[in-house]
């Protein structure tokens, strides 16, 4: 990759701002004032990403190392803090009788939205970063929507075993979206525990396991819950974590559906290659999202920023943006029609240039 101008890729810091953080401003207007504002967020997170994702394809040509982006890990750490603020004072909002029924009700669908969208795409960018602190607060959104173990799961078990059926977060054809959450879900916990347990042992390393900031910390998310809103307001927070992380999920489900990576005969697999993640050129929800459906790259390159994220001819394609094919993919007779035939072509193409190597 060749590395672009200073000024363009401040250009492109700034679009991610702007997609990003607007809708960090219209949730707080919609849970403070209700009316209009509630409305206009969920639109934000609906409506109108499609509508712009359909009206233009936007390519770009990304530039390489973190150290050509400090705005990028500015954005990020900024979006974690908003998060920080903006999920207490929804959970306020929804546990108490300052919005009307229709109010509360698109304050906590956009709300989940931004959370299952934004919040997690970015603390999946902090948990990737080098510093100490962004890592932290990436791993304490995740905290905070009561998936901490993800912080330990996708860095370890996910990036090494994805396209693979040693990870459960990588569906194989055939199987729906509603078989592959609570497998996702209850294996990722018991794969990122194992996986930390036994670096822990190999590396005789003592202090306090993850998993224990994890549950700890989950703990006091939903004593904090009940002090804001009672029993309403834990009722609201475990239903927006479990809208949030479904997401997650939801994303993991769509971006490796169907994609396997062959076995080598040491017993291990081939590495990772572009041909292994679902992706999407589509410019709007690239940006809400941090870069998320840019995924094989990011699973080539773990470390690189967001904003060098890019998408090449030769990595599998959907046919609409991430958020369309998520839906889709709630409806597993038509997410089957439109995606098995595509897996199929893909895989047939790989075995063809498999024995054409070999």
């Amino acid at each position: 990759m060749q590395h672009s101008d200073p000024k363009t890729s401040g250009h492109m810091v700034r679009f991610f701002a702007a997609a990003t953080c607007l809708p960090v401003l219209l949730l707080a207007l919609g849970a403070t004032f209700g009316g209009i504002w509630t409305i206009t967020s969920l639109i934000y997170m609906t409506i109108l990403s499609y509508g712009l994702d359909m009206l233009v394809r936007f390519i770009r040509s990304p530039s390489n190392p973190e150290t050509e982006f400090p705005a990028a890990n500015t954005l990020s750490a900024t979006l974690a803090v908003a998060h920080f603020l903006l999920l207490p004072l929804v959970i306020y909002a929804l546990s108490h009788d300052a919005l009307g029924n229709w109010e509360k009700f698109s304050v906590f669908l956009a709300t989940g939205l931004f959370f299952g969208q934004v919040s997690n795409s970015n603390a999946h960018e902090l948990v990737h970063r080098t510093g100490p602190l962004y890592r932290r607060l990436g791993t304490w959104v995740y905290i905070s929507i009561l998936f901490g173990h993800h912080a330990s799961a996708h860095p370890k078990v996910h990036h090494r075993f994805v396209a693979t059926d040693m990870d459960p977060n990588s569906a194989p054809k055939g199987m729906s979206f509603y078989r592959f959450l609570p497998r996702a879900w209850i294996g990722s916990f018991k794969a990122g525990f194992l996986a930390e347990s036994t670096m822990r042992s190999q590396a005789n390393k003592g202090g306090i396991h993850p998993y224990v900031l994890y549950l700890g910390g989950a703990l006091f998310c939903v004593i904090l819950a009940v002090l804001i809103g009672g029993f309403s307001g834990l009722i609201i927070y475990m239903a927006l974590s479990l809208y949030a992380s479904s997401q997650l999920m939801l994303s993991d489900y769509v971006q490796h559906y169907g994609l396997r990576r062959n076995a080598l005969p040491s017993g291990g697999f081939e590495p990772v290659g572009p041909a292994h993640s679902w992706n999407s050129p589509h410019w709007f929800s690239s940006f809400l999202m941090l870069n998320a459906p840019r995924h094989s790259d990011h699973h080539a390159h773990p470390m690189t920023p967001y904003v060098a994220l890019e998408v090449t001819p030769d990595m599998p394609m959907w046919p609409r943006p991430l958020p369309a094919m998520a839906t889709l993919a709630l409806i597993p007779s038509a997410w089957r029609r439109v995606m098995d035939r595509r897996v199929d072509r893909i895989m047939a193409q790989r075995e063809i240039d498999t024995t054409r190597i070999s």
